[in-house]
């Protein structure tokens, strides 16, 4: 596992010890980037599910100012630090050992709003709509945001939920990649 592009170009991450954790491939991770970016003037990022926190540290070697790395899995936090220590990165993040819910509550009280947030739960327990309506209840995605899902390529997620609406969604093989973002005035009213 690597970081495919921007100033990390190249350096390699490590991953998670175990099968609970599956780190995204270099190629769905470099054609999600293309979908969203490639590159970011700025901006903050949240990884929900931050096993490795390969996604977190792509979008700050593409240009995000911070990211906040979330996991409930102490093994996975050790990771995240790991390699954001052995990438120089750790003065742009936080790293933080919760579960999803909470954490949306915890960012919620301390309104912060993110230019992405990237959602790779576990395929076994999914729980993108409710983490979606959370997001979308908590206005916690900024006008232009982009919210990113990593799923099962068997699953659909609806076109809308609450105030988000589905842009784009792409299969690689058993990986399924949907993007949301909040509805604009030109999309008409939820």
């Amino acid at each position: 596992m690597r970081v495919v592009s921007g100033e990390l170009k190249g350096r390699s991450l490590k991953a998670v010890p175990g099968t609970s954790t599956r780190p995204t491939t270099d190629k769905v991770k470099e054609s999600l980037f293309n979908m969203i970016g490639p590159y970011f003037n700025g901006g903050l990022g949240l990884d929900l599910f931050a096993g490795s926190g390969g996604l977190g540290i792509e979008a700050l070697s593409r240009g995000l100012d911070k990211v906040i790395f979330v996991d409930r899995e102490g093994k996975a936090i050790h990771v995240v630090n790991e390699n954001l220590k052995s990438v120089g990165l750790e003065d742009r993040a936080e790293v933080y050992r919760n579960d999803a819910v909470r954490a949306l509550k915890a960012i919620r009280k301390r309104e912060l709003v993110f230019n992405y947030i990237f959602l790779d739960p576990p395929y076994k327990k999914q729980q993108l709509v409710k983490l979606l309506e959370m997001i979308s209840d908590e206005k916690l995605i900024n006008a232009e945001g982009i919210i990113v899902c990593e799923h099962a390529s068997d699953i659909s997620l609806p076109e809308e939920v609450g105030s988000l609406i589905q842009t784009r969604s792409e299969k690689y093989g058993i990986i399924g990649i949907t993007l949301f973002k909040l509805v604009g005035e030109d999309e008409g009213e939820v």
